[in-house]
């Protein structure tokens, strides 16, 4: 027997209510004040549909004030947030907080639940629902259009009683609607033959469909962006490469950060590319209930159409549950994308150590409480902590998520929920790289202090390989960069080339007068032994330049 709730029963149940501090932020509905759990402020999302285009999410940056109360309150409220997204990172990653948070999943299951009911009015079969007028329509637009943390509130007081969320959403719905007479005779129809993860999952996949679109997505061109950049700036300065930590062939610094750059780009590509997926197929997967209602209608064909409407990709073959596999491959990009961040990070933290970059300070700012002189490179060493945590929740994420005993357990559900922390430790990371890029400072008095005692890196292109002729001072550009390919000693007959060099050059002190000693002696024709008299470690860097300058052909924005 299905339980009626109207407003009135529910009006001696009080919510817990905590005051906030006035300031400007991204919420709901200008109209109404609020009354939150927290200071949080969430930006109002909503659907815009067209009669030809599919569901469009956009997020609209309306610009409130806050209920009343202190900057103490909100100071509490940071000290005591259980996690330091919710508190300390707020700030940073707050955007997340209109999709991905528990208003996110109330308001998401509100328009699945109200485009269900605008669904079935439009199947000429089912007659109990016919065609709602224009007015009706708007009516239940409106209700997503308008939805509030005020509305979201009043869910979460039914599902005090309920003890169950997607039901509290119906009744939700039923009491808003129960007031207009055409919308009043077909309030059974809200949740017609819906199973609740029917209701969840396409609600999850629009979650992750506007947190990526709205905020992971962008956060990601922005750091990507900011590297190509570094690339392209310097494209011309030198550096001597580390293998194994020991000098290596010299490189430029604009062709490292050029590899970073398209290696993020290529899984930003992916994520992209990532379909999300949605089921609406009753209790086990096989549209049981609607059958039995209307044995006449093409219910696997009315669930496509009706998830694809969402901008979602429909999945035929589930159980009760969507089977999370697109989130696993999703989640893992995000993880790959992670890993990838991680190796920029140590990898500018080791130059920031040798000395290659400085980073600029702000007057005030504290490096170390003892140790007046030290400027540490903390933005980048936040961005490693919070990946590293991120990817420990999204390697869970991936490998739970997938796996559900028979035809559904309840495992997933509670998992579900923690979706936001693992995307919010990414996006907080994200920033902190992208704050750490922009306090950098090329010390290249540094860079050719390294590579003047480093000599002994041109025992590679004497021996046989291909040496940039040109200055690095000179002019250069893609389309006409010159290169010359000289297998020096190899090409003109040296003998034992490798072990006169490994003789010269390994467990001894290399500089540029014994280097070019050594060259003078050697048995070469004159104009190899110019070229080769010519060459030095800021100089011998390949095509190191023209890569690092053709970095946005690379990229997979």
């Amino acid at each position: 027997m299905e339980l009626n709730f109207s407003s009135k029963a529910l009006t001696n149940n009080k919510l817990p209510c905590f005051a906030a501090t006035p300031t400007t932020g991204t919420l709901l509905n200008p109209s109404k004040s609020l009354c939150l759990a927290s200071h949080h402020q969430l930006p109002r999302v909503s659907f815009s549909l067209s009669s030809t285009d599919p569901l469009k999410l956009i997020t609209s940056r309306k610009v409130i004030a806050m209920a009343a109360g202190s900057s103490r309150d909100l100071e509490m409220s940071n000290l005591t947030a259980l996690s330091p997204l919710d508190g300390r990172y707020w700030g940073k990653v707050k955007d997340l907080a209109s999709s991905m948070s528990e208003f996110g999943l109330i308001y998401f299951r509100v328009l699945v639940e109200i485009k269900w009911l605008l669904k079935l009015s439009n199947v000429p079969e089912i007659t109990e629902v016919p065609s709602f007028s224009k007015e009706a329509e708007a009516y239940l637009q409106g209700i997503i259009d308008g939805f509030s943390v005020d509305d979201a509130l009043e869910v979460k007081k039914i599902e005090k009683v309920t003890n169950h969320d997607v039901k509290a959403v119906e009744y939700f719905l039923k009491q808003k609607c129960e007031s207009h007479p055409e919308i009043a005779k077909v309030l059974e129809f809200f949740h017609f033959a819906c199973t609740s993860e029917d209701i969840n999952n396409l609600s999850h996949g629009l979650m992750l469909r506007e947190a990526l679109s709205s905020v992971i997505l962008p956060s990601m061109d922005e750091l990507i962006n900011s590297i190509s950049l570094m690339a392209k700036e310097f494209a011309y300065v030198p550096m001597l490469s580390r293998t194994h930590g020991q000098p290596a062939s010299p490189t430029t610094l604009g062709k490292e950060m050029a590899i970073f750059a398209v290696r993020l780009s290529e899984e930003r590509r992916y994520l992209a590319e990532t379909r999300i997926k949605g089921k609406f197929a009753g209790a086990v997967g096989n549209y049981n209930a609607h059958i039995s209602a209307y044995p006449n209608i093409d219910w696997p064909h009315v669930a496509e159409e009706f998830v694809t409407s969402l901008g979602l990709t429909f999945n035929p073959y589930v159980t009760q549950i969507e089977p999370h596999d697109y989130m696993a491959r999703l989640f893992n990009t995000i993880s790959q994308f992670n890993n990838i961040l991680i190796d920029f990070d140590r990898d500018i933290w080791s130059y920031i150590s040798l000395g290659y970059f400085k980073q600029i300070t702000k007057a005030g700012e504290i490096g170390s409480s003892t140790m007046p002189h030290k400027v540490n490179p903390i933005d980048f060493e936040n961005s490693e902590g919070n990946l590293g945590k991120a990817n420990a929740e999204l390697s869970f994420l991936s490998m739970k998520l997938p796996i559900s005993r028979m035809q559904r357990d309840l495992t997933d559900s509670t998992v579900l929920r923690n979706m936001g922390g693992a995307l919010g430790h990414s996006l907080l990371a994200y920033k902190s790289a992208i704050q750490g890029i922009k306090k950098l400072q090329v010390n290249e008095a540094r860079l050719k202090e390294d590579l003047d005692q480093t000599w002994e890196v041109l025992a590679e292109p004497i021996q046989t390989v291909s040496i940039f002729c040109n200055e690095l001072a000179t002019s250069i550009s893609l389309t006409n960069s010159r290169y010359y390919i000289k297998k020096v000693m190899r090409r003109y007959g040296v003998p034992e080339p490798y072990e006169k060099l490994k003789e010269l050059t390994r467990g001894r002190a290399v500089n540029e007068e014994s280097i070019r000693e050594f060259i003078k002696g050697l048995d070469l024709p004159g104009e190899a032994k110019s070229q080769l008299l010519k060459l030095t470690p800021h100089t011998y860097v390949g095509a190191a330049a023209a890569l690092a300058f053709a970095v946005d052909e690379a990229l997979h924005l």
